[in-house]
């Protein structure tokens, strides 16, 4: 990426780091992401082991009724094809222009790192996976939430499409915009971790992802990483450098 603009982000609330976490596919470990000496960091440790000693591990985000979904705000970047938004990057801006401009009819998810096989998946391919919809919660770290409806693919799906190696521990999201983020394999597998490219009972808009974004319904909304182009499976962690969030000052673990 020839990029050297860094993402800039309001301050989190102290909410969690990460660590390996038990899984289904892949082993456990007690490796942590690095703190860097800092204190807000170390609190973020303590937090994601205490969740994950004394949280179930399959324990399910609400689910609300048709009824009740709400308006929601799109928040940070909301066309990473549009050159004048903060966090464009023309690595990658200038590609995403033009795939929206053909529906995203070439549009393609890239699958690589620790699996068996690496390969690629169109919105097509992906719709022909078993789907899941379900009506959640966004928490904002700003303080506002909302409620929607989401339909994609299950990550666990896709994963176990790719042969997941055993040694694997991470899931890393690369998007269109400049940022990048990572969830542990414990919520990767999670049933309500989807891929998602629907919402409300339409295509996933422009606004909130389009073609595709993940819903992590077990963190904060800022996990939930849209415009997706490319998911990379890591058997280390990796703080993604100047685009991950810890460099930012930002909790690489938000579970709520």
């Amino acid at each position: 990426m020839t990029s050297t603009k860094l993402i800039t982000r309001r301050q989190a609330l102290i909410t969690g780091v990460s660590s390996l976490g038990g899984l289904a596919l892949a082993g456990c470990s007690d490796e942590l992401p690095p703190t860097y000496g800092n204190l807000l960091r170390i609190g973020d440790v303590l937090t994601y082991k205490a969740h994950r000693l004394l949280l179930p591990e399959r324990t399910l985000a609400k689910e609300y009724a048709r009824s009740e979904i709400t308006s929601i705000a799109a928040i940070g970047t909301t066309d990473p094809g549009d050159a004048r938004q903060e966090l464009f990057t023309p690595d990658y801006g200038e590609d995403y222009a033009r795939l929206r401009g053909d529906d995203f009819a070439d549009w393609r998810l890239e699958v690589e790192g620790s699996v068996a096989r690496p390969g690629s998946y169109s919105l097509a391919d992906l719709k022909r996976f078993p789907s899941r919809t379900q009506i959640t919660r966004h928490q904002c770290e700003e303080g506002w939430s909302a409620i929607a409806e989401w339909t994609g693919v299950p990550l666990r799906t896709v994963l176990e499409a790719s042969g997941v190696n055993a040694s694997a521990r991470f899931v890393q999201f690369y998007c269109y915009d400049i940022v990048a983020d990572g969830i542990d394999m414990l919520d990767a597998l999670h049933p309500q971790t989807i891929l998602a490219y629907g919402m409300n009972g339409r295509d996933l808009p422009v606004a909130h992802g389009a073609p595709l974004r993940a819903r992590v319904e077990t963190q904060l909304g800022y996990k939930s990483m849209k415009y997706l182009r490319k998911i990379v499976v890591t058997d280390e962690f990796d703080d993604l450098g100047p685009y991950g969030p810890l460099r930012n000052g930002w909790a690489w673990y938000a579970g709520i």
